[in-house]
C-alpha cells in the first residue's frame, strides 16, 4: 500500500505477523547446529528463537514511529501517526535528572514486554578454554583487546596502526554512538600478543587496518570473519559465545573490582547513563561455585544448651 495511507490497523497486522512469523536470519544455521530457542548446556546461554524477539518488534515500532513523525513535521503522510505511543512514557523520560529514581510508566499499545536479562559474562575457567582454542597470535591479541578494553566488535576491528598508543597501553576507536575518536585501555598481556602478531606479519601502513586476514589477498579483517573465528572455537568447545559477550565479560570484571568505582567503569565503557553500567554489578552463580561447595559440605551446627539445663527438659518446654 501507499505509505501515506497507513493506519493503526496496518500496524496491528504488522505486529501480529512479527509475533508469529519465523525470522529468516535463523535459517542460516548449519546442519547439526543448535536448535533455535534451546539452551547451551555448557554456557547456560539460550540460542535465538525462531521468531522475532520482543526487542526487535519494539525497535521496528520505534523506527516506523520516527519515520512518520519526521514526515508529519513537514506536513506529509497521514494526519495521525499510525504507531501508538505512550504519553506517560514520554513525560517520564523527558528532562529527567539522572540522580532521580526512574519513574514507572505504562508501555504503549503493541509494545512488547521485554524481560530484564543479566549480562552474559564468560566465567574465568571457560575464558581460559576459549583463549586456548585460538590458533594464532592475531586471534589471541584480538580476544585480549576485547576483554580488557570493553570495546564493541566493530569498533576494535576498525583500529589502524596509527591508533595504537604503545606507551599509554591504549587504542583509539571510533565510538559507535557519538562517532567520536576515543581512547580505550588495553592490558599489558594484550600489548604483548599484539606485538608478537605484528612482528610475525609485519607492520601495516599508518592508516591501514591493524588486524588483517591471513589467507589470500591481505585485507582488513571483517566482523563476519572474526565471528567465524569464534564460531570455530565454539564448535570445538561446545559453547555458544558471541563477540558481544566479550564486552559483557570486560564490563562485569571491571564493575565487580573493588578497586574501580562505577564512574571509572562508565568512562571505560563510554556509557551515556550510569544506570547502564550498574547492570554489570551482579553476582553470578558460576563465580560462587567454590563458596557454594563449602556451604553444602559444611556440617550442620549442633544445638547446645547452657550448663545446668537438662536436654530433655528443654525439649519438653520448647519442642524437639
Amino acid at each position: 500500500m501507499d505509505w501515506e495511507r497507513a493506519t493503526g490497523s496496518d500496524v496491528d497486522v504488522l505486529v501480529g505477523w512479527m509475533r508469529t512469523a519465523r525470522n529468516p536470519q535463523r535459517r542460516r544455521t548449519r546442519a547439526g547446529g543448535a536448535t533455535p530457542g534451546t539452551v547451551n548446556i555448557r554456557t547456560g546461554k539460550p540460542t535465538l528463537a525462531e521468531g522475532y524477539a520482543p526487542r526487535t518488534i519494539n525497535h521496528c515500532l520505534t523506527a516506523v514511529y520516527g519515520f512518520y513523525a519526521y514526515h508529519q513535521h513537514f506536513g506529509r503522510g497521514p494526519a495521525a501517526n499510525p504507531v501508538p505511543s505512550s504519553r506517560a512514557r514520554r513525560m517520564a523520560l523527558a528532562h529527567r535528572s539522572p540522580i532521580d529514581a526512574k519513574q514507572r510508566f505504562k508501555r504503549a499499545r503493541l509494545r512488547q514486554r521485554v524481560a530484564d536479562t543479566t549480562p552474559r559474562a564468560i566465567p574465568d575457567a571457560m575464558w581460559d578454554e576459549l583463549f586456548a582454542a585460538m590458533t594464532c597470535d592475531r586471534d589471541r591479541s584480538l580476544l585480549l583487546c576485547y576483554v580488557s578494553s570493553g570495546a564493541r566488535a566493530s569498533e576494535l576491528l576498525g583500529v589502524a596502526l596509527g591508533d595504537v598508543d604503545w606507551a599509554g597501553s591504549r587504542l583509539y576507536v571510533i565510538s559507535k554512538g557519538t562517532r567520536l575518536r576515543q581512547a580505550v585501555p588495553i592490558s599489558p598481556e594484550a600489548i604483548r600478543y599484539l606485538t608478537r602478531y605484528l612482528d610475525a606479519v609485519g607492520l601495516p601502513g599508518p592508516d591501514e587496518p591493524l588486524w588483517r586476514t591471513r589467507r589470500g589477498v591481505t585485507r582488513a579483517l571483517s566482523y563476519w570473519a572474526m565471528r567465524r573465528v569464534l564460531q570455530r572455537a565454539n564448535e570445538k568447545l561446545g559453547t555458544n559465545w558471541s563477540l558481544h559477550d566479550l564486552r559483557h565479560t570486560a564490563s562485569t570484571r571491571m564493575a565487580n573490582d573493588s578497586e574501580m568505582t562505577l564512574r571509572d567503569v562508565q568512562a571505560v565503557l563510554r556509557h551515556a547513563n550510569i544506570e547502564t553500567t550498574g547492570r554489570y554489578m551482579t553476582v553470578r552463580v558460576e563465580d560462587m561455585f567454590d563458596k557454594l561447595q563449602e556451604h553444602y559440605n559444611r556440617p550442620r551446627p549442633q544445638r547446645t544448651f547452657a550448663a545446668g539445663y537438662d536436654e530433655a527438659d528443654v525439649k519438653a518446654v520448647f519442642g524437639g
